[in-house]
């Protein structure tokens, strides 16, 4: 797998992260998957006086981590998490990781499995502006995909509506899930209305 970029566009990024340190209980040991520069991870031990570790497998991300202070573990996430016990941390984030993994209905298995609950963030492509970007015959360009077609590191698009399915076939119960849109909580109609899907689950 190629390196795994920052978690999501920098706009998006701090709207997403305001909305995750909320999901998260204080004093959480956290695991934080495709960690990016450790922006969360940070603002997760000083904020919410959470413990753990970013994995992520670019070598500058993995310095930014250092520099802020974060532990971090260098890893390719296609590889699994076989190094981590059944239920070692509280929370297992996967932050815009998502769609950049070959394997990412396992790992979404793993992160259940390792973590007592699982919290993902992703690109939604139901949102409208992307349906009316496909119906005009174009690969949809926005805030939250802002890559054209042929220079994307996503490897996958998925939509909110999918999620759901995708999570009750692999036996995951949505604690809660609800969209954002510029920096806004949508619980309206979150596949048609939200840039960003989040869900946060357990094994039920």
């Amino acid at each position: 797998m190629s390196a795994i970029e920052q978690h999501l566009p920098t706009a998006a990024s701090h709207d997403v992260h305001a909305h995750i340190l909320d999901l998260v209980p204080r004093g959480a040991r956290v695991l934080d998957l495709g960690c990016g520069n450790g922006a969360l991870m940070a603002a997760l031990q000083q904020q919410r006086d959470c413990t753990g570790y970013g994995v992520e497998i670019d070598d500058a991300n993995v310095l930014a981590c250092v520099q802020r202070g974060v532990q971090v573990i260098q890893l390719n996430l296609d590889e699994g998490l076989t190094m981590f016990e059944d239920a070692s941390f509280d929370v297992v984030l996967q932050i815009g990781t998502l769609q950049h993994l070959r394997n990412a209905e396992v790992m979404l298995r793993e992160t259940a499995r390792v973590g007592r609950i699982g919290i993902v963030a992703f690109p939604n492509f139901a949102h409208w502006p992307n349906r009316l970007a496909v119906l005009r015959g174009r690969m949809p360009v926005t805030k939250a995909l802002p890559y054209e077609w042929y220079n994307t590191p996503n490897i996958r698009v998925g939509t909110y509506a999918d999620f759901e399915v995708l999570a009750h076939k692999n036996g995951l119960r949505v604690l809660d899930a609800f969209g954002l849109q510029d920096g806004r909580m949508r619980r309206f109609w979150p596949n048609g209305l939200a840039s960003t899907a989040v869900f946060k689950f357990d094994r039920g």
